[in-house]
């Protein structure tokens, strides 16, 4: 029986452990520099691959990381292992009940940022193939159709994670965007299966049609019966498995069988993968924790392998062409924001709001390299073209969140201590429920601004049913926009209990902060939850808050510990 000899191993040992050590500090680099782990992660396989070590010392490279024999395949059976799972988590992040909760502006974003820069795109590649980078005997079609996807689809993870490191994530912005970045990525990958069938990538030989076919019915069926049939098992797997191992075997097994069952019909197993974890991400019996734990579990160890690698595939200097770059970067980033820009505006948002979900949903990221990196392989674009779409996706992800801070730059620089007032500080909460809590905070603002409590706590909810508001570290900021306000109103409270706002780290909310503000002025309430996200990032600042025992002390401790937005 054919393996791997002591060589071998001891090279695909020492080849993983480099290359995941260097993924790793480049990867925290570029996150203390406010830029996403995967470009750090790309950079660790440029210096390692042939860029820049094959340049230095050719023998080196080949020694560790050879293009061929048992090694070249054991790091490509690897990496093709991590994309299958980074695919698995990035269709967790896909929450489908969020998407049909943000109704007409996430849909109308999240379909005009897709298609037009699709058909943007495949016009461009249609009629300037060659300029573009076509492969050579790659049917102009399916070329067309690769980069037309590679340019318009975007990535997730990456705008999640922007959101987040803004403390924007749990906003009304916020939730709009990732509703739209949600149909984008489904609507996107259902393209992206249906390309790969045209190609017959995968171990069976079948009719296109039938192909495509079985395509559209295995995701029909994952989403709708698959999707009920995980929500009935998971609390089965909660209830007599040790956490977190029982649920992270559970989805791992999931997404590896629905890999092997797309391999088999036909198309890349990473889609069956993205769709798994989409059916699996959307049950209620899913927490936050557990989310958290599986995303860490893949992109700590699995996506620096992936991404890693695939600087060792391609000499970045000798394939850089700049006029490809800088067309297919101008084609990517005017397109996506005038289209999301356009599906915002659309959909009723303001123009600030509407440009800042432009700028948005223009990360590319990592699903764009991935479209261009089987692409590569199948010999539909050329070197310089995946170049192209490497740094052109690296570059959208990188210019996100600088353009959002300038577009939702807000001139008054309002602050959290000045909009509080001691009648509406609740210093002990009764309720043990976030649907109660909400409406004995609103209670005291309704009867003093004569406001319908009833109507504005449904409102409250409703917003709150959408995406539970708790951010961590005992903190929920429930909220919501009304027609009948004219200035941001706050109610905050001390809850000595806790309440399960379904916070991230699976903490009890303890400090309250329910946010009115109005329809009229969206920026507000972006600052607000901003500076308390920001003020709260830490463990400490929740036990100061709980030691107050009145509203002065509170207001104090707000004052003195809210950062100066000047600054």
């Amino acid at each position: 029986m054919e393996s791997l000899s002591p060589h071998n191993i001891l090279v695909m040992l020492l080849a993983l452990g480099l290359l995941l050590a260097t993924a790793r500090v480049l990867g925290e680099l570029a996150r203390s520099l406010r830029q996403p782990a995967v470009l750090g992660e790309l950079m660790a396989g440029i210096l390692l691959g042939p860029t820049v070590l094959g340049t230095l010392f050719p023998e080196v490279n080949l020694f560790l990381f050879p293009v061929t024999g048992a090694n070249a395949i054991a790091l490509d059976t690897i990496a093709t292992i991590a994309i299958i799972l980074f695919l698995m988590v990035a269709g967790i992040e896909v929450d489908l009940s969020t998407l049909w909760r943000q109704g007409k502006t996430g849909l109308t974003i999240g379909a005009a940022s897709l298609l037009i820069p699709f058909a943007a795109a495949f016009t461009t590649a249609w009629f300037i193939p060659e300029t573009m980078g076509r492969g050579s005997g790659s049917p102009p079609v399916l070329f067309a159709l690769f980069l037309a996807i590679g340019i318009s689809i975007s990535a997730l993870p990456i705008i999640a994670k922007t959101l987040m490191d803004m403390d924007l994530y749990r906003s009304d912005l916020g939730m709009v965007v990732i509703s739209a970045a949600i149909f984008n990525d489904l609507a996107g990958w259902i393209i992206f299966a249906i390309i790969l069938s045209m190609m017959g990538e995968g171990c069976q030989t079948m009719p296109i049609g039938l192909t495509i076919g079985l395509t559209l019915t295995f995701t029909l069926l994952i989403l709708t019966i698959g999707r009920q049939a995980i929500h009935t098992v998971l609390p089965f797997v909660q209830a007599y498995t040790r956490w977190p191992g029982g649920e992270l075997s559970f989805a791992i097994i999931l997404a590896l069988l629905g890999a092997a069952l797309c391999e088999w019909i036909g198309i890349h197993a990473m889609f069956g993968a993205f769709l798994v974890g989409a059916a699996l991400g959307d049950s209620a019996h899913l927490r936050e924790r557990t989310r958290f734990t599986i995303d860490h579990f893949v992109s700590y160890i699995f996506a620096p392998i992936f991404f890693a690698s695939i600087g060792l595939k391609v000499n970045f200097i000798s394939h850089f062409d700049l006029q490809l770059v800088l067309l297919v970067t101008a084609l990517a980033v005017i397109c996506k924001v005038g289209s999301a820009f356009f599906g915002a505006r659309w959909g009723g948002m303001r123009p600030r709001e509407s440009l800042a979900a432009g700028f948005s949903m223009v990360s590319v990221g990592a699903m764009g390299i991935i479209v261009g990196l089987l692409a590569l392989e199948a010999g539909i674009i050329e070197e310089k073209l995946f170049v192209a779409l490497v740094i052109m996706a690296m570059g959208t992800s990188m210019i996100s969140g600088p353009m959002i801070r300038i577009t939702l730059q807000y001139k008054q620089h309002l602050r959290l201590a000045d909009l509080l007032t001691s009648r509406f500080f609740i210093s002990d909460l009764k309720a043990h429920s976030p649907e109660d809590v909400i409406r004995e905070m609103v209670q005291p603002a309704c009867e003093h601004l004569g406001l319908d409590t009833d109507h504005t706590a449904a409102r409250v909810w409703e917003r709150e049913s959408t995406l539970r508001t708790g951010i961590g570290n005992g903190i929920a900021i429930p909220h919501a926009r009304l027609h009948e306000l004219k200035k941001p109103v706050i109610i905050a409270g001390i809850s000595r209990q806790g309440i399960d706002f379904d916070a991230p780290d699976d903490q009890r909310a303890r400090i309250l902060f329910l946010i009115l503000t109005p329809v009229s002025e969206p920026a507000i309430q972006l600052t607000i939850v901003s500076e308390i996200a920001g003020l709260f990032r830490h463990e400490p600042m929740l036990q100061k808050a709980l030691q107050t025992t009145s509203f002065t002390d509170f207001l104090a401790l707000m004052r003195t510990e809210s950062p100066d937005p000047a600054h």
